[in-house]
């Protein structure tokens, strides 16, 4: 039996999240909001809906209440494997000791703004393509005119397009014609995981090579590689690419299973993932840590 632990990523964040820790581990949320130099502690407590979905406060506010949970799990935390939905991957790092608590926030809080300016910069979006095998849907994002590219693979037939607002239309009509269940355009900022990503990626890349990332305490299955890797220079550079690249979870959590893994457990707000992996391997445990 080998235990994997997952974190999850934006969207996950609700009014109130994290208050449930605050007694056993104030010096961490009081850190957070020094590093910030905002009150998000207060935000994630006390904030409204409104409040919590701005980039720039969602980032953070998953990754402190993830990273803080591990925290709290103790001697229980005994991962054989970690990996992260896109901002999540942030917060496994550290629970698994590859990044210190403060350099993975301040790597958060800049990828946060990275990513809202470029979302600013272009009129783009992200759609849910229900009901269409993963290979489909690469086709007909291939065949439509602009920028429209595969961004999350959740599950088996639950597929997140991302580019520009013209293109994503285009292909989610076309995924509707093919028989798709249903395309939905999502509310968010913009094109998360596509090209369109690209200033906010060159950004980042700059931050990562500012800080030290060591060796983790278990490989990360990371996003982009749907792979073990517990190279610090690989993780590096594979968090270089995770801005513009595909958020490959389907694959991730099969090659976990296929590595022993027989339960997972969700760190964080929300049961999300649960859900995902549950319709990827159904034969597997999931449920929160």
């Amino acid at each position: 039996m080998k235990k994997a632990y997952v974190f999850p990523g934006q969207g996950a964040q609700a009014p109130g999240m994290g208050q449930d820790l605050f007694e056993s581990h104030r010096a961490m949320f009081e850190q957070a909001d020094a590093v910030l130099g905002f009150g998000l502690t207060d935000l994630m407590f006390h904030g409204s809906m409104e409040d919590l979905t701005q980039t720039k406060v969602t980032q953070p506010a998953i990754f402190v209440h993830s990273v803080i949970k591990a925290a709290s799990l103790g001697t229980e935390f005994q991962p054989d494997m970690v990996a992260g939905h896109s901002l999540g991957e942030f917060s496994a790092l550290v629970a698994a000791g590859a990044l210190k608590f403060e350099d993975g926030l301040r790597l958060v809080a800049e990828r946060a703004l990275a990513m809202q300016d470029a979302c600013d910069a272009e009129p783009s979006t992200m759609a849910a393509i229900l009901g269409l095998s993963d290979e489909h849907v690469e086709q007909i994002c291939a065949a439509t005119p602009g920028v429209v590219v595969p961004a999350n693979y959740n599950s088996p037939g639950q597929l997140v397009i991302s580019g520009a607002r013209v293109a994503v239309e285009a292909a989610c009509a076309a995924c509707s014609a093919a028989g798709a269940k249903r395309a939905l355009i999502l509310p968010v900022g913009g094109a998360f995981h596509s090209p369109l990503m690209e200033p906010a990626r060159a950004r980042l890349a700059e931050a990562l090579d500012s800080v030290s990332i060591q060796a983790p305490r278990c490989p990360i299955y990371q996003n982009v590689v749907a792979a073990p890797v517990s190279d610090p220079e690989a993780i590096r550079a594979n968090l270089k690419a995770q801005l513009t690249g595909s958020v490959r979870w389907t694959q991730s959590v099969l090659a976990m299973v296929h590595d022993g893994a027989t339960n997972f457990y969700e760190v964080g707000p929300g049961k999300a993932l649960q859900g995902m992996i549950k319709k990827i391997a159904p034969e597997v445990e999931a449920v929160s840590a």
